[in-house]
């Protein structure tokens, strides 16, 4: 089934998809609004997908129904067909971002065969991540950041103090951010954008060996679809603040609320995953307008090839 649903054509809509949402995006970027900026994404990526001859449903999106009336979870988008999937996305990662015009804002996207992906509910999740070319098991989420960071010096061969943890810049990370320099690591901090975080691991360009943090469960199946594109490792558990979160796991299925998932748990068959940059930032650039022509910079990948593509479009406005 991987192979019939992760052909080349889907690839090249993937991209798409995403250049369509983060070409509507831009257009409000330093205007101050970060919900304007979201809806003409959620607005163009839906459109966009309902152009596509899929049958699709989105199992990680805007929210639940009540909630998003577009590209809310359980939504079918597509024109129909034998082609199903499953469809995780962030029309926007990086609201705040976009309308602050500060840079790492994507439009970001992963599908895979109907039944898959793990329908992640609205909550936290705690999470570690490392990019390839490392051991199996390296990383552990139930040990300490700077016992990982001892494991990651060890299997490439250096000090500490050569490794570099990227982590989002939050109060609730402080003890993370402490057990990690009393080892001597560098930490890179992000304000905001967890799924770009997390990939950082993945492209030997930007220096980053291990993500370690809390953030989003949803954007922690993103993340998993474009680490198992490259061979990285990632381990989640969801964090529950309340009833009502709980309530939200039950509703999608899940029932040990205490268990860590692995990679291939969260993204259980071959994916693509697509991000398009909206502001430019370490991954990729942001949309620009020069002499009559948008430009826009793609990151897509397909595991079940192995391949990694950088797309750069040109078209005229």
């Amino acid at each position: 089934m991987s192979s019939e649903v992760l052909d080349r054509s889907l690839v090249l809509e993937a991209v798409r998809v995403t250049e369509i949402a983060a070409i509507a995006a831009w257009e409000l970027a330093g205007r101050g609004d970060e919900k304007a900026a979201d809806q003409a994404a959620v607005d163009a990526m839906r459109t966009a997908l309902n152009d596509l001859d899929i049958d699709g449903e989105i199992v990680i999106g805007e929210g639940e129904r009540d909630e998003a009336p577009m590209l809310y979870i359980g939504e079918k988008v597509g024109k129909g067909g034998k082609t199903k999937i499953d469809i995780a996305l962030d029309p926007l990662e990086g609201t705040t971002l976009t309308a602050k015009a500060m840079a790492n804002a994507l439009a970001v996207m992963a599908w895979a065969p109907k039944g898959t992906l793990l329908n992640a509910p609205d909550t936290y999740m705690d999470k570690i991540a490392c990019g390839p070319g490392l051991p199996a098991g390296v990383i552990d989420l139930d040990k300490s950041p700077a016992d990982n960071v001892r494991a990651i010096a060890k299997a490439k061969g250096v000090e500490p103090s050569d490794v570099t943890v990227c982590v989002l810049d939050r109060p609730r990370h402080a003890e993370i951010i402490a057990s990690l320099r009393s080892v001597g690591a560098r930490v890179y901090l992000i304000t905001d954008g967890d799924v770009a975080g997390v990939i950082n691991t993945a492209d030997p360009t930007t220096g980053v060996d291990l993500y370690v943090g809390q953030g989003g469960a949803p954007e922690g199946v993103l993340a998993c679809a474009a680490l198992k594109c490259v061979g990285g490792q990632f381990q989640g558990r969801l964090v529950f603040r309340n009833n009502d979160e709980r309530n939200r796991a039950a509703r999608v299925g899940i029932t040990d609320l205490d268990k860590k998932y692995d990679l291939h748990e969260m993204v259980r068959a071959d994916a693509i995953f697509a991000a398009t940059g909206v502001t430019s930032g370490a991954l990729l650039d942001g949309v620009t307008f020069k002499d009559g022509f948008v430009h826009t910079h793609t990151l897509v990948m397909n595991s079940a090839t192995r391949t990694v593509r950088e797309v750069r479009m040109k078209r005229p406005v």
